[in-house]
């Protein structure tokens, strides 16, 4: 016969085991690996402090809208907030050749980016110099039915390129993302696909950007060396296991 006092024994338990999953799931992420770190891969977040970070133009990381959260980076718009007063994020070691390796999730109809080869200007914004990643719940944000052939879809290089395939998973789904920045060479890859190449410099580079709304921006995509940052576009983004390997 099973009594009250197992019962309460074996849920006790049970919590128990809940509890350590937990928490062994999340120390499986926002590591290195032995080999990573004999292969010189950096860990730009530990799933607890944000020392690699701070705001934009900041000399600080920003105290409203970006939390960590059960090892995750989170933004979350404060109640206040509107998207004109972005807090975008940006690390504070500049970088130049990478392997750069993230983790995102988006809420529904959400939209956010990450960006590479940021010129920090006091008076521009993050996205006139950073080349942009597009992060975007391509299901249910008007975002992904504008632009050109779907250069404004998650993955591609933002209203510029578009990612194919295109692969990512819905809203509040993890996808895992690489960024490879070789000189003028780079490479966006996806849950494990490469889905786009490009190389900056070139006359296609600069026919490219005269036909854009980056027109008029010399600064962008022109920069050798250069932040990392992470956009707060107003919605609810996730980001995980962020790490980098100068090439």
């Amino acid at each position: 016969m099973i009594t009250m006092k197992s019962k309460r024994r074996s849920i006790f338990f049970t919590l128990i085991l809940i509890t350590l999953t937990g928490t062994m799931a999340y120390a499986q992420h926002n590591t290195l690996t032995e080999e990573e770190k004999a292969d010189g891969w950096m860990l730009l977040f530990d799933g607890e402090s944000t020392e690699h970070w701070r705001g934009y133009n900041m000399d600080e990381f920003p105290d409203r809208g970006w939390h960590v959260e059960d090892g995750a980076l989170v933004y979350r718009p404060p109640q206040t907030d509107t998207w004109s007063s972005a807090l975008d994020i940006i690390t504070r070691e500049k970088f130049s050749d990478f392997m750069f390796k993230i983790e995102w999730m988006i809420e529904e109809a959400g939209n956010s980016g990450i960006f590479y080869h940021v010129l920090e200007q006091p008076t521009q914004a993050i996205y006139w110099s950073g080349l942009e990643m597009q992060i975007l719940d391509n299901i249910n944000h008007p975002d992904a039915d504008q632009g050109i052939a779907g250069n404004r879809k998650a993955g591609s290089l933002y209203d510029l390129i578009p990612a194919d395939p295109q692969n990512t998973r819905p809203h509040n789904q993890w996808n895992s993302v690489t960024i490879v920045s070789d000189g003028p060479r780079v490479e966006h890859w996806q849950n494990g696909e490469k889905i786009l190449e490009y190389e900056r410099w070139t006359p296609e580079w600069f026919e490219m950007i005269r036909n854009s709304k980056f027109n008029g921006h010399p600064e962008f995509g022109a920069m050798r060396e250069g932040h990392l940052g992470l956009q707060d576009h107003g919605d609810v983004v996730k980001f995980r296991n962020i790490k980098i390997k100068e090439l």
